[in-house]
């Protein structure tokens, strides 16, 4: 499996900062269904963003990602639209914040709630222009 291309993602916290995670990115389709399962282990400040190509509600699973992580739902002008704390791992259950978002940062458990990050934070991308993303 050939390596995912890298950026970082800046996100407003709740205190006046940034927090700033660097990114494996997710832009096709066999990308993002594989998303961090069989992960072992996600560092502090690490992350994956997902990127669809249109805003719309999204739903992700913990199937076989065997540790736990924030979801970051992001919407197309880059902003927080809502998060999913601490994820179970391995879990079939759909998780969602019901509304549209085009993009998706999953960090290690618990992170957005000890840094801060909540839904309304604006967010900054750092070298993802100019990718493809893929249906």
């Amino acid at each position: 499996m050939q390596p995912l291309p890298r950026g970082h993602v800046r996100l407003e916290d709740a205190f006046g900062g940034a927090r700033r995670v660097e990114v494996e990115i997710a832009a096709t389709a066999g990308t993002r269904a594989r998303g961090m399962m069989w992960r072992k282990e996600l560092a502090e400040g690490k992350g994956m963003l997902f990127l669809f190509p249109h805003e719309e509600v999204q739903g992700f699973w913990m199937r076989n990602t065997l540790i736990p992580l924030d979801m970051i739902f992001i919407t197309s002008d880059l902003r927080v639209a809502g998060i999913v704390s601490r994820a179970v791992p391995r879990s079939l259950e759909s998780r969602s914040v019901g509304v549209p978002s085009q993009y998706v940062l999953e960090v290690p458990g618990g992170w957005t709630e000890k840094l801060g990050i909540r839904k309304g934070s604006t967010v900054r991308f750092e070298g993802v222009a100019g990718l493809d993303i893929e249906p």
